[in-house]
């Protein structure tokens, strides 16, 4: 998973944490909270964050990490949220952060976990109050980000079909988990055990219609 995002939809997936850190022994359990003062590390000093661990910040293992801190707010870590995921990952400074970062992508692969890891990175950006779906923009991006390294294939000919259709301009939760399990049940590219009337997303019949008008 060394997906990373355009820098617009970037802004919306990849939001996350800001650390005052400057050296691989920086202590991480109190870091970018200045004695306390702050309730949150903020998005500000993400560039410096990302930069310590030799990260982009639009690295999924950047999301990776806030669904590890179960972090509830995009572009923020509240102090009890850093400190759960410092301690998850038995991590209290740079150096055992890094080093914490290969097993935190096993974690996340396992197949008991991805789903819930797939679910909160579209929670993740429904960032405004009331919020249940996200643009087709950066729907794609985060099915690049997040499902790529897992069904390229499909990944690709879903998000040509997403970007050049017209109907629709959001994708909601229901639609977003029924693409992961199209992607899991589904034969590809034969789709030959598709059947259009079990309980599909409307989206996912007018892609499987795309793609068979385009089958020899």
């Amino acid at each position: 998973m060394r997906r990373s995002l355009g820098r617009k939809a970037a802004q919306q997936v990849a939001g996350s944490a800001a650390v005052n850190s400057s050296s691989s022994s920086s202590d991480l359990s109190r870091s970018g909270f200045r004695n306390g003062k702050r309730p949150a590390i903020c998005p500000e000093g993400i560039e410096s964050f990302c930069s310590d661990l030799e990260l982009k910040h639009t690295d999924v293992r950047i999301l990776m990490l806030a669904w590890r801190m179960n972090a509830g707010r995009q572009g923020y870590f509240s102090l009890e949220e850093w400190r759960r995921g410092l301690k998850a990952l038995r991590a209290d400074t740079i150096s055992k952060l890094k080093k914490a970062l290969p097993d935190l992508e096993k974690e996340v692969v396992r197949p008991q976990n991805f789903l819930d890891f797939y679910t909160y990175s579209f929670r993740y950006c429904l960032t405004e109050e009331k919020q249940k779906s996200i643009d087709i923009e950066i729907a794609c991006e985060l099915l690049n980000l997040v499902l790529s390294s897992k069904f390229l294939p499909q990944v690709n000919k879903l998000v040509e079909y997403l970007k050049q259709q017209h109907e629709y301009k959001v994708v909601n939760m229901d639609q977003w988990l029924g693409i992961l399990r199209f992607c899991n049940e589904i034969n590809f590219p034969s789709l030959d055990n598709y059947d259009p009337d079990l309980a599909w997303p409307i989206i996912l019949d007018n892609f499987v219609e795309w793609m068979w008008k385009q089958q020899p």
